[in-house]
């Protein structure tokens, strides 16, 4: 191959790559977990899931720019203790017969070197929705041995005051403080 020609082929190869378009991910309900856990009376801590939960990711790795759309069905609240997770699906704590659905959009993403590390965005909980920065603690893309394609893993995490969005039961006797915690994985579609 003539010179030229190698030349305008790398330099072909190179431009494409460099306006590679975003990757697109859809999360695997059966290994996405968020979980919280709150105060109770200063005693202890009360841990909990949401068990549905599906939504997208986008990444763009050569731009360091992405997003992430997440939809929980609140119904799917488990405790570990039937009797709390049936209370806390009433009016008086989460009324998720009203606030069926808790999400989370977010508005930027920041890489630290190859990988996100936080996540700018918005979750909407008990029909309000305020600002949340997600902490990404772990991220990491393989090809999944089964599917034969990429999937990316995170652990995430958050604090939040559960006051700001409603949800006053207890209060001022149970700390407002929630912090979430967030097990994740994604497929490339």
């Amino acid at each position: 191959m003539k010179l030229k020609s190698l030349v305008a082929v790398l330099l072909a190869a190179s431009a494409a790559s460099a306006f590679a378009a975003p990757d697109t991910y859809t999360i695997d309900p059966n290994h996405t977990y968020p979980s919280f856990e709150a105060d109770h009376m200063g005693l202890s801590f009360w841990r909990g899931k949401y068990k549905k939960t599906k939504g997208t990711v986008v990444l763009d790795r050569a731009a360091k720019t992405g997003s992430l759309d997440i939809q929980i069905e609140a119904d799917s609240i488990d405790f570990g203790h039937e009797g709390m997770n049936a209370h806390a699906r009433k009016e008086d704590i989460f009324d998720v017969a009203k606030f069926p659905t808790v999400s989370y959009k977010s508005k930027s993403v920041t890489f630290k070197g190859e990988v996100p590390a936080s996540i700018e965005g918005e979750l909407t909980l008990h029909g309000v929705t305020k600002p949340v920065t997600l902490t990404i603690n772990k991220f990491k893309c393989i090809e999944h041995p089964m599917h034969k394609k990429e999937v990316c893993g995170a652990d995430a995490s958050a604090t939040f005051n559960r006051g700001d969005f409603g949800v006053t039961k207890g209060l001022p006797f149970f700390s407002p403080e929630v912090r979430l915690s967030i097990q994740v994985e994604a497929l490339k579609n």
